[in-house]
């Protein structure tokens, strides 16, 4: 692993870019710094008059670290990250058409492209997505006789079949404090609602739509003892994965490590797109991970030369196949919808085209994430009236939303 901020030895290169990325992998071999090492010495063979130092770091910490060394005055060249809007609205980031060449600008999957943007310009530049799916024990739906649901009806007749047939956990619903903007993103655009009506528009967190979806999850799944238990607002992702792949859960709603996790377990799992409340819902939700490039280097030209390589189709093509992620790129997914090594991944990229993201490009997004995090699940507690939960978390966001302005 590089160290941000070293540069190469003489005559190994006019300027030294510096890369910060987060990473993907759960081991010295998995490691994205693997992908990054490897495409950098390729890069630097085509361009010897440019060298880029990579810094590899986790999750859990690369945006504070980031945050750090721009604080510092010493932001990275180039950041791979999963925010970027505080740093565009500062005026500290080069946008898109200042980097990229008009091919590999204009190759980005729309939605993709929307969601980097701040004030209508694009500063974020998507790097992997991934999109999200209703998962389902086809073993316990078969021994209770029924279905993969196709809206909110089934979901609650289904649930009620495998409690009856001693699921532990009919639906595991996570909104507890690890990913529960997620948990709740998805179940709003179930029901017709979301976050926000466009992407830089005020918040609708408590918008009708919103309110009836999470009045129908504590009357219909809470409310009835369908969802286990641990209480929602107690219960983590990852606790609800672990259990899915322990046999323990019917339904609930996954990412594509899901997959190998269960497969990997035993389980004999079937997906489909979450439904709506009266069938297909409107839109699916769609995450992505984002670069962004700074200016206090004045390196755009080099900086540009480097991301215009790393947008190559096979390039993205081989990290989003490596981690069972979503490519950014229109022609990149055309190549991995028709490749059947792949197939697993099909389901997923066919609800990317109709997905919705986080309000990435407001820069009090990561501080709203938090407030739903803290409070999301009180809104199906019994005794609790989710409206007023929702509007108490839409006057807080709204707060945020205009300090940030």
């Amino acid at each position: 692993m590089g160290a941000a901020g070293c540069g190469g030895p003489a005559g190994s290169g006019d300027v030294t870019l510096k890369l910060v990325a987060a990473d993907y992998g759960n081991s010295p071999k998995t490691s994205s710094s693997v992908y990054w090492k490897k495409l950098a010495a390729e890069f630097g063979k085509r361009h010897p008059d440019i060298k880029v130092d990579v810094d590899v770091r986790s999750w859990k910490t690369v945006d504070a670290d980031v945050a750090a060394m721009v604080k510092r005055g010493d932001a990275p060249d180039m950041a791979q990250v999963g925010s970027f809007a505080d740093y565009a609205d500062k005026g500290e980031l080069y946008s898109a058409d200042q980097l990229l060449s008009v091919p590999v600008q204009s190759s980005f999957v729309s939605q993709l492209a929307e969601a980097g943007r701040v004030d209508q310009k694009q500063y974020g530049l998507p790097f992997v997505a991934s999109t999200r799916l209703l998962f389902y024990n086809r073993d316990l739906f078969d021994a209770a006789g029924i279905k993969a649901p196709k809206n909110w009806a089934d979901i609650a007749s289904d649930a009620r079949a495998l409690k009856d047939d001693g699921v532990p956990v009919p639906f595991a619903l996570p909104l507890g404090s690890e990913e529960a903007q997620a948990e709740t993103m998805m179940w709003m655009l179930s029901g017709g609602g979301g976050y926000t009506d466009t992407t830089d528009g005020p918040y609708t967190i408590d918008s009708d739509e919103n309110v009836r979806t999470f009045r129908w999850l504590k009357d219909n799944l809470v409310g009835k003892g369908l969802t286990g238990p641990v209480a929602p607002g107690k219960l983590d992702r990852a606790d609800a994965f672990k259990e899915f792949t322990e046999g323990k859960v019917g339904m609930l709603n996954g990412h594509p490590t899901l997959m190998n996790d269960a497969r990997k377990a035993g389980i004999h799992f079937g997906m489909v797109p979450m439904p709506g409340k009266d069938g297909a819902a409107k839109s699916s939700m769609g995450v992505a991970d984002w670069m962004m490039a700074f200016k206090q280097n004045k390196h755009a030209k080099q900086i540009g030369e480097f991301l215009d390589y790393v947008y190559d189709d096979q390039n993205v093509l081989d990290f989003a196949t490596q981690y069972d992620l979503l490519p950014v790129t229109y022609s990149a997914n055309d190549e991995m919808s028709v490749d059947d090594s792949e197939k697993d991944l099909h389901q997923f990229q066919k609800t990317l085209s109709t997905s919705e993201l986080y309000p990435f490009g407001k820069s009090s997004w990561s501080q709203v994430s938090g407030l739903i995090k803290k409070d999301i699940g009180q809104a199906v507690e019994p005794g609790n009236d989710p409206q007023q939960v929702l509007s108490k978390i839409a006057k807080q966001a709204g707060a945020a939303d205009a300090a940030a302005q």
